[in-house]
């Protein structure tokens, strides 16, 4: 028994004396990280999207091409089967299949109106046949009339000249019933001919319209047009073809045939950054599906009109990168990191972001190891980092966070605060020219913000931006964060962290 309780107090005390042990380990690791160097080395300002690649050239796979055409009345047909995407085809394979149980309808009804202009034809024919054969049968009779009218007249020369006159009448009379009658046939000839040839016009423009429907039903079973791997179209709004869409007549492209030689990333840049972005930067590319591997590309693209995206309220523009080489493994759809380098800096001097903060009136300063508080002439950042130009020297140690007596700390560099305040004032002229001229408003320089500039700045997040923000706040981001700090007697004494986008 004492044994046991000798053991059990062994057990404790060690136990007691690691979490002691691991509690000060913990507390040296919190004192490590509790302040940062300023560096002094190469600075690139890099602007950091989500990215989606895309090939470069790809070959549609179409349905038929006459749905649109005039003698056409599809509507509404929906793709019934559809191969996997992803599969590889060669050029003939089976691709897909469209909805025939509309189309059959509307040929069986043409079928139907061809079968009755055709009857229509028929009954023309066979009744202009029986007319014009009784119509030549009168003119024959007439015929006959006009000469037994000319024998009677012969016949009557040495009748009385009363008798004669007669003969003459009656011959007069039946000359012009058969001109008459002549004239009267070749005209229903023409009149019987001219409908005949309208029906005809009719069964043919309706059989050549029925020959269209059958030839474009039977391209309802659409192939591949050549080797490749299948991906399916994008809708307008970002969703993909597949069983049950429907396809347009004016866009009958089910699918694409990717040429996965040639690469390109497509993203969207917010247009606070846009401005910095321009074709022939560098980038560097990641994929989801691949951490490991890197990639290297060039802008190509950049989209002069913005857009909003769904359920956002931030506007974005287009950005297509190309993608450096090749690579097999790459997919259209994967996901990109893409940082595009906007700029380079060689040989400047740098502190990471958590380190600045600003005062009520936006002036940027830091808080020293050696208990002063420093104003900061603040340059190009990127999503780490932001350059000083002006206050601090290579290898002096800051503090990441308030100090709790930093109200205590002295104020230095107080003669910079008028080289900042020139710079926000010739930046809020060049602002008010850009604005003048309708161009598109740049983004204020990290620590010469203006309250106004926080705000708006604020209020163009989008809902993840904001949630990154609130994960930032909770002490897990690298960005600078709003937060109060203490307050002393000069006029800088009320401190905020700087608020500086990330992408």
């Amino acid at each position: 028994m004492k044994r046991t309780i000798i053991i059990t107090s062994i057990i404790v005390v060690v136990a007691v004396i690691a979490m002691i042990v691991i509690s000060n380990l913990t507390n040296r690791e919190d004192l490590s990280t509790l302040f940062a160097e300023v560096q002094q080395g190469d600075f690139e300002v890099v602007v950091t999207t989500t990215g989606e690649l895309q090939a470069e050239v790809s070959t549609d796979i179409k349905g038929p091409e006459g749905l649109a055409s005039r003698n056409m009345r599809f509507g509404g047909i929906k793709i019934s089967d559809l191969v996997p995407e992803g599969t590889e085809v060669k050029a003939g394979d089976y691709v897909a299949t469209l909805d025939r149980s509309s189309v059959d309808n509307t040929l069986k009804d043409e079928l139907d109106r061809l079968e009755s202009f055709q009857t229509d034809l028929l009954k023309k024919q066979l009744d202009t046949t029986i007319s014009l054969g009784n119509l030549r049968d009168d003119l024959l009779n007439l015929k006959f009339n006009m000469e037994e009218a000319e024998i009677t007249l012969e016949q009557s020369k040495y009748e009385p000249p009363t008798t004669i006159r007669q003969a003459r009448i009656t011959l007069d009379k039946a000359q012009r019933s058969y001109e008459q009658a002549q004239s009267n046939y070749a005209l229903k000839v023409k009149q019987a001919m001219a409908d005949i040839r309208d029906t005809e016009l009719q069964v043919a423009k309706q059989s050549r319209k029925v020959a269209e429907m059958q030839d474009i039903i039977q391209k309802f079973v659409i192939t591949a047009p050549s080797d490749g791997m299948v991906i399916y179209k994008r809708e307008w709004n970002g969703s993909k073809r597949k069983v049950g869409s429907e396809v347009s007549p004016w866009d009958p492209v089910v699918a694409t045939l990717p040429d996965l030689s040639a690469m390109i990333s497509k993203t969207y840049v917010n247009e606070i950054d846009v401005s910095k972005v321009r074709a022939g930067q560098p980038v560097r590319l990641s994929v989801d599906a691949f951490p490991d591997k890197t990639y290297t590309g060039v802008v190509l693209s950049v989209a002069n009109i913005g857009e909003q995206l769904p359920n956002t309220d931030a506007k974005v523009f287009e950005v297509i990168t190309k993608i450096d080489g090749s690579d097999p493994i790459l997919r259209p759809s994967m996901t990109t990191g893409n940082q595009i380098i906007t700029q380079t800096f060689t040989d400047v001097v740098y502190i990471p972001l958590e380190t600045v903060f600003a005062t009520e009136d936006s002036i940027p300063f830091v808080y020293r190891k050696d208990g002063t508080r420093q104003v900061v002439v603040l340059g190009e950042l990127n999503e780490n980092d932001v350059i000083v130009e002006q206050g601090l020297k290579p290898g002096e140690k800051l503090y990441l966070s308030i100090p709790e007596d930093g109200d205590k700390f002295k104020l230095h560099g107080e003669d910079l605060i008028a080289v900042i305040k020139e710079r926000k004032k010739q930046q809020a002229e060049e602002e008010a020219k850009r604005q003048q001229n309708g161009n598109q408003r740049q983004g204020a320089m990290p620590g010469n913000m203006t309250p106004e500039q926080m705000r708006e700045f604020m209020q163009n997040l989008t809902p993840e931006q904001r949630e990154a923000m609130r994960t930032m706040r909770s002490g897990s981001g690298r960005q600078g964060q709003v937060r109060p700090g203490a307050s002393g007697s000069d006029s800088t004494s009320t401190t905020q962290r700087v608020v500086i986008q990330r992408q």
